[in-house]
C-alpha cells in the first residue's frame, strides 16, 4: 500500500511538471494562474511567521552579544496548619498536582495559578516547576514546617521570542502554529520553485541562481562544520 501511495504521489508530481512545462496553450495558462494563487496565498500566511523566525534567527545566532537582564520577583508565605498537615501526611507522588485546597490558597497569596500543574514531590518537600517562554517559576513548599518560596524570572522579551523560536515552554497551541507555519513554507517555496520553472527560459540567471542558493551552504556545511 505504502509503495502503491508512493508511486501515485510520483504520478501526480510529474503530471504536474509534464503541465508545467507545456508551452502555451490552456494548461499553461491554468498551473500558472494555479501556482500564483497558492504562491501569495501562502506568502500571506508565512509573512509575519518568516519575519518572527527571521529576527529571532539573528538573534540566536548573536545571543552572546545581546546583554540580558534578568528581573526576578522572590515572596514567601507560611501555610495554615490544616493545609501543612494535609501536605505533612500525604505520601509522596511522581508529577501529582497540589491539593485543590493548597494550590487556592497559594494562588491567593502568591498570585500565581497552580491548578493542574504537576509538583514533584519528596519527603522533605513539593517542588512545582513553571517555566513559560522568556522566563521560568517556581514554588516550593516545605512539607513540615509549611514554609512556602515563590521565585519569578523574566528574561525580557529578546528572550521570550527566542524561546518562541524553539517552541520552549510555548504550549500545544503555538506548536500547532508552527505545523500550520511549516506547511505553508513549504507550499511557498514549492509554488515558488515551479514559478522558477516556467519563467526560466526568460530569465536565464534563474538556474544559476537555484544552483548558488543550494551550494552554498553545501559548501559550507563540509568545510566549516565539524
Amino acid at each position: 500500500m505504502a509503495d502503491a501511495d508512493a508511486a501515485m504521489a510520483g504520478l501526480t508530481w510529474n503530471r504536474v511538471l509534464a503541465m508545467v512545462e507545456k508551452n502555451g496553450g490552456p494548461d499553461r495558462a491554468f498551473w500558472l494562474k494555479q501556482l500564483h494563487r497558492w504562491h501569495w496565498i501562502s506568502s500571506a500566511l508565512c509573512l509575519v511567521g518568516m519575519l518572527l523566525f527571521a529576527f529571532t534567527g539573528l538573534t540566536l545566532n548573536h545571543a552572546g552579544r545581546i546583554e540580558a537582564k534578568p528581573q526576578t520577583q522572590h515572596r514567601t508565605a507560611a501555610l495554615p496548619a490544616p493545609l501543612r498537615h494535609a501536605l505533612a501526611t500525604a505520601a509522596p507522588r511522581k508529577d501529582a498536582p497540589l491539593p485543590a485546597a493548597v494550590s487556592d490558597w497559594l494562588g491567593d497569596a502568591l498570585k500565581v495559578d497552580l491548578a493542574g500543574r504537576g509538583a514533584d514531590w519528596s519527603d522533605d518537600e513539593v517542588l512545582v516547576s513553571m517555566p513559560r517562554p522568556g522566563g521560568d517559576a517556581w514554588v516550593s513548599i516545605d512539607r513540615e514546617t509549611g514554609a512556602v518560596e515563590y521565585e519569578r524570572t523574566d528574561r525580557g522579551w529578546i528572550a521570550w521570542l527566542n524561546d518562541l523560536h524553539k517552541g520552549r515552554h510555548a504550549g500545544p497551541a503555538w506548536g500547532w502554529f508552527i505545523d500550520l507555519f511549516a506547511l505553508s513554507c513549504l507550499v511557498f517555496a514549492l509554488s515558488g520553485l515551479l514559478l522558477l520553472k516556467m519563467h526560466a527560459a526568460q530569465r536565464g540567471a534563474t538556474w544559476p541562481l537555484v544552483a548558488f542558493g543550494v551550494l552554498l551552504p553545501l559548501l559550507l556545511i563540509v568545510l566549516f562544520v565539524h
